[in-house]
């Protein structure tokens, strides 16, 4: 059954709000993971906790503002930078003369003792896709009319004892509206039982809508991030959903539910790793697996050529490369 506009606009301003609401409620979450390490004893007494202590640093979370359609955004917080505890938002405005392509998002990115970068973008774009996407994305094979709004985290821990972790989650209206994303965990260091707790948390919310949906999804995510060059998976998995279009408001509750399964079990995996000691040997290994990863981003990933061709920001579209990287 066709939308009418006013069902379309309740339904847009339903998911934005929620996907702005889950950004919040991350940021917090890892921010609390970042104070919780900073503040223990076993940080105060290492030589990079008392180096902290000494030093001024922009402190937690940085944000910058992207606007597709030249709309002004606000000046009064930009370019603060405070002490510990407090936070800095970036806004920068960004004029674009291309009218088939509007919109604008949020990057929150935060840089600390934990995390050597983590970022988690929002972002409501609108317009007339390029040619060469159309057939990527389902329902603008025809005049290539869409509306996109979703939320994208990827976390880069400092240890490599802790793992990396992507998720994402979207809406998309074409002539069709669906919902997309899912969550991955990439291990520098193999990790049999955070692969298991994270699998283990995705396995609960997709088993409460539809059997067998968690295998369906945890094979679609294998299948996904392969990095066909290199014959190898880029982690340890995690689930990956596409075209969902079943029931509306079933398929929003579980989108809302993946992004709560992310929020619980991610911090978990953090904080029972970030105190552990680890070698240099193991900070190799983790910059070479940052490596493939940055090629699969580059390569293969759909969000990242769909992001750069309707002309998004590229420090937002490219934030979920790694900080350091080797081969």
């Amino acid at each position: 059954m066709e939308l009418s506009q006013a069902q379309s606009f309740e339904r847009r301003e339903q998911v934005e709000q929620w996907f702005r609401s889950l950004r919040d409620r991350l940021c917090s979450a890892l921010e609390s993971v970042e104070e919780e390490f900073v503040s223990s004893d076993a940080f105060a007494g290492s030589q990079a906790g008392r180096a902290y202590e000494k030093r001024f640093r922009r402190k937690l979370w940085q944000r910058e503002e992207e606007n597709r359609d030249g709309r002004e955004g606000t000046q009064a917080e930009a370019q603060a930078t405070t002490t510990k505890g407090q936070k800095t938002r970036d806004t920068q405005p960004r004029a674009d003369s291309r009218a088939s392509n509007s919109g604008g998002g949020e990057m929150s990115v935060m840089r600390g003792e934990v995390f050597e970068k983590v970022g988690v973008n929002i972002s409501t774009v609108y317009g007339t896709l390029v040619p060469e996407l159309r057939s990527e994305v389902r329902g603008s094979a025809g005049d290539g009319r869409f509306w996109a709004s979703g939320i994208s985290l990827v976390a880069h821990p400092r240890s490599p004892l802790v793992p990396a972790a992507h998720f994402n989650t979207r809406y998309i209206e074409s002539a069709h509206g669906w919902f997309g994303g899912g969550g991955d965990l990439t291990p520098s260091i193999p990790d049999p039982a955070a692969r298991e707790m994270f699998h283990a948390e995705f396995r609960r919310v997709c088993d409460k809508y539809k059997k067998g949906r968690y295998r369906a999804y945890a094979k679609a995510c294998d299948d996904y991030f392969y990095i066909r060059h290199r014959r190898c998976a880029r982690g340890a998995g995690g689930i990956f959903y596409d075209n969902l279009s079943d029931d509306w408001q079933s398929d929003f509750a579980f989108t809302r539910d993946v992004g709560e399964a992310f929020l619980n079990i991610f911090p978990k995996l953090v904080r029972e790793r970030f105190d552990k000691d680890w070698n240099e040997e193991q900070r190799a290994q983790q910059l070479r697996v940052r490596g493939y990863y940055t090629e699969f981003n580059l390569i293969y990933d759909r969000g990242t050529r769909f992001g750069l061709l309707t002309n998004g920001n590229p420090e937002a579209v490219l934030m979920s490369l790694p900080p350091l990287v080797a081969w």
